[in-house]
């Protein structure tokens, strides 16, 4: 008897522990936007996606659910894969604000579906497929980095500019220290490519960064054009 109390004890302890994985916590999410000159002007070059060449605006890349230690979950929920239908009224919109840049051109499914799958199902116990994709595109609007940084005369003309005034530039319009994150253009220039904010858990507020990404840009940075 004391042996099946014991099995059945590990039973409900193994149950509990994949529930656990499939709702997974986390602490805050850091959402992620690009810029489209900075990734075609490298190496690896890009694809203007199917509908055509984005705006030259910053583009969503992810919200990414994240823990106060720096690391992340990922790829929580096999059994919730992307749903084109789940986000039929955000498609226009996520054509437009979350364009891919990878080869060979797509209409952008296959990276959103790698969105979702990889970040977006660790965060389901919070906000359902279309409520993920709602919050990316809210905090876009709220965030018009593009807006602050020509307001500050930064501007997408491939001159370069200092980190720290960028970085001034962001935070004084939208009232949050960003983290900027940069890749290397094939003359070895640092570029910036991507900027990072903080949001809670609900995925609507920014909030300051409990935890920055690991990574490094030269004190100037080049901002290509377009």
């Amino acid at each position: 008897m004391k042996s099946n109390s014991s099995t059945l004890i590990k039973l409900l302890v193994l149950g509990c522990l994949s529930v656990v994985c499939v709702a997974e916590d986390f602490d805050f999410f850091y959402f992620v936007q690009q810029w489209p000159g900075s990734y075609c002007d490298t190496k690896k070059s890009c694809c203007y996606p199917t509908t055509g060449k984005p705006a030259a605006d910053f583009g969503i890349h992810g919200l990414w659910p994240n823990y106060k230690d720096g690391s992340y979950p990922s790829n929580c929920d096999p059994n919730n894969p992307f749903d084109q239908s789940e986000i039929s009224d955000l498609r226009s919109s996520m054509q437009k604000e979350w364009p891919t840049l990878a080869c060979p051109s797509g209409s952008g499914i296959e990276f959103w579906t790698h969105e979702w799958e990889k970040h977006g199902t660790c965060s389901e116990s919070v906000i359902d497929q279309h409520g993920y994709f709602a919050a990316a595109l809210n905090l876009k609007q709220k965030l018009n980095l593009l807006q602050a940084l020509e307001s500050a005369g930064i501007q997408p003309n491939g001159d370069s500019y200092s980190l720290g005034n960028i970085k001034d530039a962001v935070k004084s319009a939208t009232g949050f220290t960003p983290f900027i994150e940069c890749n290397v253009d094939e003359s070895g220039n640092s570029q910036l490519y991507q900027v990072y904010f903080c949001v809670d858990t609900s995925g609507s507020d920014l909030i300051e960064c409990p935890v920055f990404p690991h990574g490094k840009c030269g004190s100037q940075i080049e901002f290509p054009s377009f």
